[in-house]
């Protein structure tokens, strides 16, 4: 039996924290979508959708079964659309939980077709997010240890450091 999962989110932007994920989940499914959010739910993303699927295919380019697209509209009609039966989540640390609790739930209410997965990343990167990335990237900080080389480049470009 084939099975296929998506890991969605904003990726804006893709941190090594979601390629830890991602590189763990391609060992477990026989194929992860890396689902790119264009609804970001009235945040003011850094990048738009098409720059976000960009980076992260060039990141993500050498694991095996992993494809990145884009998406519009609720993520479990996305799953279901695309045939995609587990959702992966990633649970940074013990605040994560409520939320990401809240959303497999609302997710199980709307389907009963999709089911969600919890992933931890590896413990270098339990504190990163994109939020945090961007600040720090925004403020001329160093974010070399949480992106890949690519990610910093279009980071220094974005915040005028390049």
């Amino acid at each position: 039996m084939t099975v296929s999962a998506m890991y969605p989110g904003t990726f804006d932007p893709i941190t090594l924290g979601h390629e830890d994920l991602i590189r763990r989940a391609a060992l477990l499914f026989d194929k992860v979508v890396v689902a790119v959010a264009d609804d970001t739910s009235g945040k003011a993303p850094m990048f738009n959708t098409e720059e976000r699927v960009a980076l992260a295919r060039t990141v993500l380019a050498d694991i095996e079964g992993v494809e990145v697209t884009g998406y519009k509209g609720l993520t479990v009609d996305f799953a279901l659309k695309q045939g995609l039966r587990v959702m992966i989540r990633g649970l940074r640390a013990v605040s994560d939980f409520e939320y990401e609790f809240q959303f497999a739930n609302m997710n199980r209410h709307l389907t009963d077709e999709v089911e969600t997965a919890f992933l931890t990343p590896t413990e270098k990167h339990t504190f990163i997010s994109s939020s945090l990335v961007r600040e720090v990237a925004s403020l001329g900080g160093d974010v070399s240890e949480f992106v890949s080389p690519k990610v910093q480049l279009a980071l220094m470009e974005r915040v005028g450091r390049a």
